[in-house]
């Protein structure tokens, strides 16, 4: 009996190390980050066995693998007819007699190069304070709706105003309202009464990426944290306010209660295209079936307004760090100040070098973080980047009145940044993210005002 356990043993470590071989040569091929794959590989030869328990769960990089491969989508006729219709190419957008599409044409250049995502003009735009006031705007768009309702949200939680929502949606589609809705899996609390009632009701509903054991997978990272809502194709909602009790003040809530400071934006015109195809895709992806696009979708849209605006989306799915090099292009290229407000402050190396060294040549750079927040080891985080921001004339200022969960930048008074993204890794390079970057005097100046009050 020994002699086979030392045996058994001897061919487990040989067979352990033929596949730390044959993983270390992977990864050495992909090599994404020096630091990284050096220190997995080394952990690789000295934990055996666990070594690879803890590459298989923690350290797989899916951003090309077929688990995120969503480009079907992108070959049917009427997205690219209207990607194709609505994009500017570079002598047109150098023509444009706007200033502030003019200051920031760096920041357009780049994300039509890194997406094809245009810079659409015919839309109006209404920045919306904290829950109450989203909410009261989206149930109030949901009753208007005459062909489709899409929904997409990191949390969506049973209670007082997720259920209002259900109820809603409920009657939208016994109405004959086609109702399609995205959950994620691993952060939504919805009860099963729930999903049952949607489903019996004739809404499509599907959580994205289910998970057996969430908290030993490394697909727990890879999550959807987006919050957006289509309506009709006409009117889009993008920013950072979840379906859930938290981010609502109600009149009558206890004192205890957490006060939740956020920001939602509603966007009417081309714009909710881009929301519109990035919700395709998911849906897609999430429910496995090729979902025929309709001319519906991306209806005919003619506004007298005329904000600017392109929607920025990045995930494990794009080749590039979309939403990241937006906020780092867009802090480069300021003149004047860069305000941000921002839940979780853990930045990368690139976004911290660049706030600072935009504060050491003169731009006035701001941050907004809650003085406790709902985290206290994102807290910790946070508190140790302050030090050297201070260092480097960065003003740093604490939310006190309860949790700021807002995700803006307002930059020189011409460029505004309303989404889902943190700014830290999580939401830079391993969640779902979408963000929506405005080009207009107008919107900065009434968010210059907000970040000041």
């Amino acid at each position: 009996m020994n002699a086979f356990l030392d045996n058994f043993w001897w061919v487990l470590l040989s067979v352990n190390f033929l596949i730390v071989f044959i993983t270390a040569g992977y990864e050495l091929m992909h090599f994404r980050e020096p630091v990284k794959s050096i220190s997995l590989i080394f952990a690789l030869f000295i934990f055996p066995v666990i070594g690879l328990l803890v590459y298989y769960f923690f350290a797989q990089e899916f951003r090309k693998s077929k688990l995120f491969n969503r480009k079907k989508l992108y070959d049917q006729k009427i997205i690219k007819h209207w990607e194709s219709k609505l994009m500017l190419n570079k002598k047109d957008l150098i023509d444009l007699n706007q200033d502030s599409i003019k200051q920031k044409i760096k920041l357009v250049h780049l994300l039509q190069n890194n997406q094809k995502k245009p810079v659409t003009f015919l839309n109006k735009v209404r920045i919306l304070i904290n829950g109450e006031n989203k909410f009261s705007a989206l149930f109030e768009d949901i009753k208007k709706a005459k062909h489709h309702i899409h929904i997409e949200y990191y949390i969506f939680n049973s209670g007082r105003i997720g259920n209002r929502l259900i109820l809603l949606l409920c009657e939208k589609a016994e109405e004959g309202v086609t109702v399609r809705v995205s959950y994620d899996y691993v952060a939504s609390r919805l009860s099963s009464k729930a999903v049952k009632k949607m489903k019996s009701c004739g809404i499509e509903i599907y959580p994205f990426m289910p998970v057996w054991f969430p908290n030993l997978t490394r697909k727990l990272n890879y999550r959807n944290h987006r919050k957006m809502a289509i309506i009709d194709g006409r009117v889009g909602f993008i920013g950072g306010i979840n379906i859930c009790d938290e981010y609502v003040n109600f009149e009558e809530n206890p004192k205890e209660k957490l006060f939740w400071r956020d920001t939602h934006l509603r966007i009417e015109g081309h714009a909710v295209k881009s929301l519109q195809a990035q919700f395709l895709l998911n849906f897609n992806f999430i429910s496995g079936k090729e979902l025929k696009i309709e001319d519906n979708f991306f209806p005919k849209i003619d506004l007298p307004e005329k904000t600017a605006v392109q929607i920025a989306a990045s995930g494990p799915d794009t080749d590039w760090q979309n939403i990241m090099e937006a906020i780092l292009t867009a802090i480069n290229t300021a003149d004047k100040y860069v305000y941000i407000t921002t839940p979780y402050f853990i930045p990368n190396n690139q976004i911290l070098t660049a706030l600072c060294m935009a504060s050491r040549i003169g731009v006035e750079v701001k941050i907004i973080i809650p003085e406790k927040g709902d985290s206290v080891i994102a807290r910790y985080a946070t508190n140790s980047y302050i030090e050297k921001l201070l260092e480097s004339g960065v003003q740093v200022f604490h939310y006190h009145k309860g949790m700021v969960h807002a995700k803006t930048m307002v930059v020189d008074g011409v460029l505004t940044s309303i989404g889902s993204c943190n700014l830290d890794n999580r939401s830079f390079d391993i969640n779902f993210e979408i963000n929506a970057f405005l080009y207009d005097k107008e919107v900065a100046a009434e968010m210059t005002q907000v970040y000041n009050n």
